[in-house]
């Protein structure tokens, strides 16, 4: 098979949520990418979420690769199965084909499972020239040509990520110098919550790119923005003395960056950790508290308490840096009041940006093969598994979850946020606050028509 030009998509988001203001594209397929160019291929990438697809590209290409998450994936499944009715084939990958192989199937011509790095290359190659024997490619799932389908073993997790190319944004089109540039230094985490798939896509063992390496990123990704840089790590400081070394790096050589990072709430017992960071350039940080309620933090294996979020957060902030909290409703453990009570803790407490996720079942994680061993999942729209809609029968009544995690988000971004932020010259908080109040009022208005779907679905399920 001929192949020279291929496209790489990744599937846009369908419903509207206030992060959508700030897309950061996922780097797989920014690095699937630059992979291929490296080996000769004519290559272009388009996110929807940054820029729309370049159509007069796509259909001259050779093969079409399309990267999705679970939220993405009914986008992914229309983009490919029209790609493929033009007669090029379509090879899909990422977290939900990974662990969703057959239904990708349905439209797709291959499916790539777990770290693609150096799979997809040989699957390309597998369809140039014939080798290696497609049986031999770990992580391949595909259909003969009777129609049975084949799940190849998958791969083996990369230990070192320093044999993975920086990346290489301009393929990516539309993305520009005042967008946030992602930067991966890491992959793995060594906790394992509940409701999280990163363990079983990555691991628990914590692997990651030298500090020399990560130091060229990030001044490659200097050179091409305008600074300001998001660590996409599940947890920036998973492993303490290799953060301090990146911050350290970044301080004696000048590197003058805006930067910020998801992080444990560990981070913050941490004082030399916290100074690091504050001089290296950080300006928020993205806590993972998911939770007050010391049942629910149990519940999702948290292994944290009450007391440490609250002294997490007066370190941190004393620090000098901003937090982005994250908190996850709807547990068995919750109750109305704990979404009210969270919502009150994140105002009285200065946390100064919020996301009220609802608890999803997302595919992989033990939380969602505890919700379909129990038949509790309402149904399997993909496109609501986006931690914005109640998409399993919750202990507490369902409207109740939907609307009073609305709510809750409504409560933070007040018209008293707006112009505390506005009169303090925070401008930028200002304007989230804005942007936030407009679309949970519209998100309000509109919420009731899916309420009732998911109403007249459960009923369903009980006649």
């Amino acid at each position: 098979m001929l192949i020279n030009r291929i496209s790489m998509i990744e599937a846009g988001s369908i419903w509207p949520h206030l992060y959508k203001k700030f897309p950061i594209p996922r780097l797989g397929v920014v690095l699937l990418g630059t992979i291929l160019k490296n080996h000769g291929f004519d290559v272009k990438i388009f996110v929807e979420d940054i820029s729309e697809i370049n159509w007069s590209f796509v259909e001259s290409s050779d093969l079409v690769g399309i990267s999705t998450i679970t939220s993405t994936a009914p986008r992914a499944y229309a983009l490919a199965d029209l790609i493929r009715k033009k007669g090029i084939p379509v090879i899909m990958g990422g977290i939900h084909p990974t662990f969703m192989p057959e239904e990708a199937l349905q439209h797709a011509d291959y499916v790539v499972r777990g770290e693609a790095d150096l799979t997809f290359i040989s699957l390309i190659n597998y369809l140039r020239k014939g080798s290696p024997n497609i049986n031999d490619i770990k992580g391949i799932s595909f259909k003969d040509s009777l129609g049975k389908i084949y799940h190849n073993p998958i791969p083996d997790l990369i230990d070192n990520l320093d044999i993975l190319p920086s990346p290489d944004f301009s393929l990516l089109k539309g993305f520009r110098s005042n967008n946030i540039y992602p930067i991966s230094t890491s992959r793995g985490c060594p906790f394992d919550c509940k409701f999280c798939s990163v363990i079983q896509m990555f691991g628990r063992r914590y692997r990651f790119r030298s500090v020399e390496k990560t130091l060229i990123d990030i001044k490659m990704a200097i050179k091409s923005s305008n600074g300001i840089i998001f660590f996409v790590d599940d947890n920036f400081s998973a492993h303490k003395g290799r953060t301090k070394d990146i911050l350290k790096g970044m301080i004696e050589e000048k590197i003058k960056a805006r930067w910020s990072a998801q992080v444990r709430i560990d981070v913050a017992k941490d004082e030399e950790l916290l100074r690091l960071m504050a001089e290296s350039g950080c300006s928020t940080l993205y806590v993972g508290f998911e939770s007050i309620n010391p049942q629910t933090l149990k519940y999702y294996n948290k292994k944290q308490d009450l007391n440490d979020i609250v002294n997490s957060i007066k370190n941190i902030k004393s620090a000098g840096i901003h937090i982005h909290g994250m908190f996850v409703l709807g547990a068995d453990t919750d109750d109305i009041e704990t979404i009210k009570r969270t919502a009150d803790f994140a105002i009285t407490n200065g946390i100064d940006t919020v996301q009220f996720m609802i608890l999803t079942p997302l595919p992989g994680t033990p939380f969602f093969f505890e919700m379909q061993d129990s038949g509790r999942l309402i149904h399997m729209d993909w496109s609501r598994y986006d931690g914005h809609h109640v998409v399993f029968k919750p202990k507490m009544n369902i409207e109740m979850l939907q609307i009073e995690t609305i709510q809750a988000m409504k409560k933070f971004y007040s018209w008293k946020y707006i112009i505390k932020n506005f009169v303090n010259l925070n401008f930028y908080y200002a304007l989230i606050g804005l942007y936030g109040k407009i679309l949970i009022n519209k998100t309000l208005k509109n919420i009731g028509e899916y309420l009732e779907s998911i109403h007249s679905l459960s009923f369903e399920k009980t006649v």
